[in-house]
């Protein structure tokens, strides 16, 4: 009987239920109206009627998106909108309801299937057909009058706003499409890996050790004095372990962890799509990476047809400056250096005195014509910002007959360099010159940046540059496994220490590492990276030299793997795509935060539930820690 009591309303709670029924603005309202359950489960979804269900008695449930001089309502849930009809015997009686129901409010509506008037039809709706003229309602619960923002297309909300209330933003039709979009996605992966190629889906700790190298991790504290747990960037060290573990085939739609800075593109937490495999090489995986995609692309989107084109990390650079370039457009970066050698061109001249300079250019077509003096003034700062202090950037403006040119080198440009440069170049009237100068790869990765900003600027101008609805992937492969460290001298990882170099560079591994390429592969979707995988090193000798020897790192904290591989490790290698990223440029979203259900701030903050918060002094004893006073 004790059990059972604490779930009775005493004679108090009991009066402050009448009293609130007897305060409540819509105690009008008798009873089979008041706030309920749902007395029967809905019967159909508010976007699913259509003239085949005219004559039909229905029961739909979902919220108040609009109400009409008390004669109509839209009722609308995940798959849309149905107009309810209010006949006008029950006008009168629901008027006081209608009239004072907030929207938003959740309801359940009986009622019959018709058709509409044939001058009220809604040809822009699904359910534009056909009405349901209203038997009976039930308030299941009533909205707050006063919501922090309106969930309609047309009104712009503050994203801070959006992400404080994102119960409310969810509820949008642009996040209901994005959610149940990566749900179908994510399933459709499933069934690929899982039923048609056998792998495992294994979960992985999210508590680990903290390990060398790679982003900044999350510290957990535990009540072991002194002692942490770490939030893993990647599930890297356990897919390799399942390996060595004879898996043979793992994936997982996994949660991954780095305490950076958040951008439109990255969070503190994210989700990748981690696929590991054995006895395979580069081909397979790339192969299988493209068959997954092929398999999990939605189906109002155009098929993709792989393979997807490959370009070698070197000629990336040369042609784009960039190892994740958008193939969507040109502007491709050329070689001039043969032209503007001898020029006596000024701002060139300290060039070509060092070695491995180079001066590239790029053609922005027809850019002259849309271009302003303030566009060409912030190309000029943008250059100064983004390049280095031995790169020389310069533009030509070429007029409306091509030997018209405009720009700060014209009077040492003699007209057979000019002529020259217009058939190396293709120049046409009315184009756009862009030069840098400078060493090793410091002109292609300027010009690269400066490429996508003449493509923003032109669109900005509503030309069209870059189309939204184009998918090109492309791969990029034979990355340096190294890449010199700002200390003098030293190296680091390019991706990761568990890369395994090309077998033909092996013994430059021994002699020469900064010469050395790893089995490395990107896939790029319209000049985003989305995944990035390798073959791995499965030798312990050599793992441990790469971490020892090169990168100078205290392999004592990954003797757990190094002893692994020692027993009996296959071959393997994988891919982990960014599943946010990929969402995000499907959706044609500009952040992945609107395809991610509750997402951080820019910042890394939970605005809605005000995350991260501080914790009380018991709990920093039970966990051995103690908080600054003062921020530093």
């Amino acid at each position: 009987m004790a059990v059972r009591g604490k779930y009775l309303l005493n004679q108090f709670q009991k009066f402050k239920l009448i009293n609130f029924i007897n305060t409540h603005p819509l105690r009008h309202l008798n009873k089979n109206r008041t706030i309920s359950s749902f007395v029967k489960t809905r019967s159909h979804t508010c976007g699913e009627l259509r003239e085949d269900h005219v004559g039909k008695s229905v029961v739909l449930c979902g919220w108040l998106q609009y109400k009409r001089f008390d004669q109509f309502i839209l009722l609308r849930d995940w798959q849309g909108i149905t107009q309810v009809l209010i006949p006008s015997e029950k006008q009168q009686e629901l008027k006081p309801l209608i009239s004072s129901l907030p929207l938003e409010s959740v309801l359940q509506i009986k009622g019959t299937v018709e058709y509409r008037p044939t001058n009220q039809k809604n040809k822009k709706l699904p359910t534009g057909d056909i009405e349901v003229k209203l038997t009976d309602l039930q308030l299941l619960n009533s909205c707050r009058s006063q919501l922090p923002f309106q969930l309609k297309k047309f009104h712009e909300v503050k994203e801070s706003l959006r992400m404080e209330y994102r119960y409310l933003d969810i509820r949008t039709e642009k996040m209901q499409h994005n959610l149940r979009l990566r749900s179908k996605m994510v399933m459709k992966m499933r069934e690929f890996l899982c039923n048609k190629n056998g792998f495992v889906d294994v979960e992985t700790p999210t508590l680990f050790r903290r390990t060398p190298g790679g982003a900044q991790e999350f510290i957990v504290p535990t009540h072991y004095p002194g002692k942490f747990y770490s939030l893993p960037q990647s599930p890297q060290q356990f897919k390799q372990l399942l390996m060595v573990g004879g898996i043979d085939r793992y994936f997982q739609i996994a949660k991954c962890y780095r305490d950076e800075g958040s951008k439109p593109d990255r969070q503190p937490e994210f989700t990748q799509v981690d696929i590991e495999m054995s006895f395979v090489d580069m081909e397979d995986v790339m192969s299988l990476t493209e068959q997954l995609l092929a398999a999990a692309w939605p189906d109002m989107k155009d098929k993709l047809s792989p393979p997807f084109p490959r370009l070698s990390f070197n000629k990336a650079m040369t042609l784009y400056g960039t190892d994740k370039p958008d193939v969507r457009f040109g502007f491709e970066l050329k070689d001039v250096s043969s032209s503007l050698q001898n020029s006596g061109v000024h701002i060139f001249n300290n060039v070509f005195s060092f070695p491995d300079s180079s001066v590239q250019a790029i053609v922005v077509d027809q850019a002259a014509k849309y271009f302003t003096k303030k566009d060409l003034l912030s190309l000029q700062e943008f250059s100064q910002v983004e390049g280095s202090v031995s790169t020389n950037f310069c533009l030509i403006k070429v007029g409306e007959e091509s030997r018209h040119w405009q720009s700060s080198i014209s009077k040492y440009l003699q007209p057979q360099v000019k002529e020259h440069l217009c058939k190396q170049l293709s120049v046409k009237p009315s184009d756009l010159i862009l030069l840098v100068g400078g060493q090793g790869h410091q002109p292609h990765l300027l010009l690269g940046k400066l490429r996508l900003q003449c493509a923003n600027i032109l669109e900005s101008k509503g030309v069209k540059v870059r189309d939204p609805d184009t998918f090109q992937f492309l791969w990029i492969y034979n990355f340096p496994l190294f890449v010199p460290k700002e200390e003098v001298g030293k190296l680091e990882a390019a991706h990761h220490p568990f890369t395994a170099p090309l077998p033909e560079d092996l013994e430059l591994l021994y002699t020469h590492p900064e010469k050395v390429k790893g089995q490395h592969y990107d896939l790029v979707l319209n000049g985003n990276e989305i995944g990035g995988g390798s073959i791995r090193i499965h030798s312990t000798e050599e793992q441990k030299f790469v971490l020892e020897k090169i990168l100078k790192e205290d392999c004592s904290q990954l003797q757990h793997l190094l002893t692994a591989l020692n027993s009996g490790c296959p071959p393997h290698g994988g891919i982990a795509l960014g599943l946010d990223r990929l969402l995000a440029i499907i959706c044609q979203e500009p952040s992945i935060r609107d395809v991610i259900a509750f997402p951080k701030s820019h910042d890394g903050k939970d605005l809605m539930s005000k995350a991260p918060a501080p914790i009380s002094v018991e709990d920093q004893n039970y966990y051995y820690i103690q908080t600054k006073n003062k921020l530093p």
